[in-house]
């Protein structure tokens, strides 16, 4: 679209399939044309020059890394995505300029902005009941949402200590910071607001070795997951788009 600032989606899963349907999620629940969300995965090149002001906003995906893994034990592309992150978030805070981040996201944005991540906080792959907090019932963003609704989780951390002039929105009974704003514009949810049902059972197909849920409990996780009814979590994503939009 002529004229129009597209979102840039910074990705970092290295299984193509949940690579491109996260992608096709953030597109339809934003309710963005193709031209309208620019994809750099970073798990495959270095993070190009990122104009701001070019942008309407910046989205950060879920992810395999966890931000809290002993440094020792990082793969050099993680570093270099933990790096890349960093640099681009100094900018982004600065500027105020419109950020969601998703799982991964809300841990990479929690101690840039001097959060503590740990796996105090963990969330088995489920539907969870999250509840705003009042300042989450006053965010414009948030506050469009019902005060509880069920969302998609699937964690190893999560914020055990939020920053400390992060303005928290969102709880659930397991985790305490399901989502954080800092200044008017930058936001982050523990919680994956592109996850329909679909989604979700994508992702454990390919991440059921992967340590969120012992492995013969497959069929289990999945019969569970098929009974959600997990339907206002993509309204947050809309919202963002459509408030930010330009």
């Amino acid at each position: 679209m002529r004229g129009v600032r597209p979102f840039l989606l910074l990705a970092t899963r290295a299984d193509d399939d949940v690579a491109d349907a996260e992608h096709a999620a953030v597109l339809r629940y934003g309710g963005l044309r193709p031209g309208e969300l620019v994809r750099v995965r970073l798990e495959r090149e270095p993070m190009p020059e990122v104009d701001l002001d070019a942008l309407s906003g910046v989205v950060v995906g879920g992810s395999p890394f966890c931000t809290s893994d002993p440094e020792e034990t990082k793969s050099d592309v993680q570093r270099r995505v933990e790096r890349e992150l960093a640099a681009l978030l100094d900018r982004v805070v600065a500027a105020d300029a419109p950020f969601l981040g998703a799982c991964y996201g809300i841990g990479t944005l929690g101690v840039h902005q001097g959060g503590v991540v740990d796996r105090t906080h963990a969330e088995p792959i489920a539907a969870v009941p999250v509840t705003l907090t009042a300042a989450g019932r006053a965010d414009p963003l948030l506050g469009a949402l019902p005060d509880v609704f069920d969302a998609f989780v699937g964690h190893k951390e999560a914020l055990r200590v939020p920053p400390p002039h992060a303005v928290v929105l969102a709880s659930s009974p397991a985790c305490p910071v399901q989502a954080f704003r800092v200044g008017r514009n930058c936001y982050a949810t523990q919680f994956h607001p592109e996850l329909d049902v679909e989604g979700i059972l994508g992702r454990v197909r390919v991440y059921r070795r992967a340590g969120y849920f012992p492995p013969e409990e497959y069929e289990e996780v999945v019969a569970r997951l098929r009974r959600a009814r997990v339907e206002v979590p993509p309204l947050l994503l809309r919202g963002f788009v459509e408030r930010y939009r330009r």
